[in-house]
This record gives C-alpha cells, structure tokens and sequence, in this order.
C-alpha cells in the first residue's frame, strides 16, 4: 500500500483529486492535509470521507515542525501539492500572505520529505502543482511552453514562480524526485465562488451586477477540473523525474464572451427571456497588473503521456452551471460562510 499527502485537498482542485486517487487505486491509503480557509471545505468530500484508506488532517504548511512531524509519523511515499493562496486580487491587498503559504510552505514540505526520505528516493515522489500565471502575459498570438522563461506580474504568481524554483533547485542540489505542472484556469464543480464562473453563476441567479475587469478582452485559456485532476494523475505515476508539463484546455475566451456565454446558459436553465442576464454586466475598474492573455500549449503531455482534454468547453460548461443549479445548499453554506462550521461537526 502506497501512502500519498495530498496538500490543499478539500480545495477546489484537491477535493477532485482525492476522490478519483481514491477511486482509481484502493490500494493506496490518502491523506488530505488541508489548513480549511476560506478556500478548504470539506463538504467538498462528503461523499468519500467514510472511505477506510482516507484520513484527513488540518493543518498549515507554513507550521515548519508540524509539518517535519507529519511526515515522521506517517512515512509518505509521495507527495501531491495543490495546497496555495491563489487569488490575484487577494495577493494584491495581502501579498505577505501568499510568499508565507507559497513560498515557506512549499519549502516545509521539501525539507520534511527530504528528511524523511534520506537518501533513498526510489518509487518517491513530490509533485508541485503550479499555474501558468509564472509565465507571465502573452500579446496576441504564441503560447506558454515548458520553455518560457518566467515573467510573473501579480505577488500571486510571482509567489508561485518561487515556488516552482525552489522544487526544480532541490531536483538538482538533492536529486529529490520532484514533477511540476503548470495549469491554466480551472472551472468546474466546487469552486469557491470569488473565481468568475461561479461568481457569475451565482449573481446571476440572484439578479445581482455581473462585475467585468476594463473591457472584458482579458484572454484565459480554461480546463475542466476533472480533466485536470486525470493529468495530475497521469503526471504523477508517469511523468519524468525533474520535468514540467504544461495542462491547458486549447480553450481561450476572452473575459466578456465568456460571461455572455454563462448568461445565455443560465437564462435557458432558468427560463428567462434570452439576454436578459446580460443586462446585469457591469464593467468594472480594471485589476492592478492585469495580464492580458494566457494560451498554454499543451502538446508535450499528450505527447509523452498521452493525455488531452476529454470534453468539449460548452459540454463542461453546461455540466458545471447544472451542477451550480443542482446543489443551492453548497453555493448558500460557501456564501453564508455556514461551510466552515463543518470540520467542527464531524470532526471535534
């Protein structure tokens, strides 16, 4: 039996990844670590929690003994880290915040698996889940590349970046078996509601402003978080030691087609009169730094590892707002702040 930390596991992206872990391989015994922030909720795993080879433990990755003893305890044999600040506008008002968790945290957790695994790193492996956002802003045409050279514009993705650094360094000082990946924009089920689609999902619903940065032309490329979870899957059983793997979606909407696109959706759900929604938008002041466009080119992990998207943008897109619809009980607990009394229901 294999013993993986998945950090930040009852986040948006970590709840999705522990399930299909446990799921996939019923041999390995997971254990989430998460710090339950506004971010961490663990309603996000209702369904598997019951699970015998699942634990969860909170806990911050910047506590440096906390962590040291973790690892001492429960000798892991790999390491999935997903746990990071990772909203831009909150790295502009608290950027201290973000180099703590991403920066110190990150290197916590190298030193305690370091420690724990002495020299012997055979079937070992930490993997790093970064974002494309180090990569910098792209102009109208090209994409980022596992080449490109780092150009971070906000304190959140320059908190990354070094991140990123410090896991590559311990690779090539220790020869610790480090992966990186770098994603683009995830949606899906279960995202906290300050990120766009299920900020817009929801005021929607509530007939509230549709608030849009500057003109809207921002340009993101988007991956459905399932898809996303599969290519960390992939990545870690199968990637190369040492090695970057870029995951987009091929999938670039500008900010304002994309709302447009979500009132259109949710005015035929929720059978409004078409373009209704739209009269809800609200341009907004522009975000300090604000990139322009991210494109990822994703062809070396299909080519190495055989992954690529599985569905189509308008098919997740239409599965996420259903899902959204679907589940009012998780959106109010996220937005009342209700969701945070559950770690003390279940587990004190």
């Amino acid at each position: 039996m294999k013993k993986i930390l998945i950090t930040g596991g009852a986040g948006f992206i970590g709840s999705h990844v522990v399930r299909l872990f446990l799921k996939k391989y019923p041999n390995y015994e997971i254990v989430n670590l998460d710090k339950l922030t506004y971010a961490g909720n663990l309603e996000n795993l209702k369904d598997i929690e019951s699970n015998p080879n699942y634990s969860f433990v909170k806990g911050d990755i910047v506590d440096e003994d906390f962590i040291m003893n973790l690892f001492q305890e429960n000798k892991f044999d790999g390491v999935v880290h997903l746990a990071a600040e990772s909203h831009v506008d909150r790295s502009i008002s608290n950027p201290t915040e973000f180099i703590k968790t991403n920066v110190m945290g990150t290197i916590n957790l190298l030193n305690a698996a370091r420690n724990s695994w002495g020299n012997d790193f055979e079937n070992k492996v930490f993997y790093h889940i970064s974002t494309d956002e180090v990569y910098g802003s792209l102009g109208k045409e090209g994409f980022f590349l596992e080449e490109t050279p780092y150009d971070p514009r906000s304190p959140y993705s320059s908190s990354k970046a070094s991140s990123d650094h410090l896991v590559r360094a311990y690779f090539y000082t220790y020869g610790m078996p480090v992966k990186i990946s770098n994603c683009s924009n995830n949606y899906g089920s279960h995202q906290f509601p300050e990120k766009l689609i299920p900020l817009m999902i929801h005021n929607i619903q509530q007939n509230k402003p549709l608030p849009v940065y500057g003109e809207g032309l921002n340009i993101r490329d988007w991956l459905w978080v399932n898809d996303h979870a599969r290519a960390i899957d992939v990545v870690f059983h199968d990637g190369v030691l040492g090695e970057t793997y870029n995951i987009g979606g091929n999938n670039e909407w500008t900010n304002i087609d994309l709302v447009k696109l979500l009132c259109q959706t949710m005015d035929r759900k929720l059978g409004r009169k078409e373009g209704e929604s739209e009269k809800l938008i609200t341009y907004v002041t522009d975000r300090a730094g604000h990139d322009m466009r991210y494109a990822i080119d994703a062809s070396k992990i299909k080519r190495e590892l055989g992954w690529e998207p599985s569905i189509t943008f308008e098919k997740g897109l239409e599965d996420t707002v259903e899902w959204y619809l679907s589940n009012s009980d998780w959106l109010n607990n996220v937005t009342s702040g209700d969701y945070q009394s559950y770690y003390e229901k279940q587990y004190k």
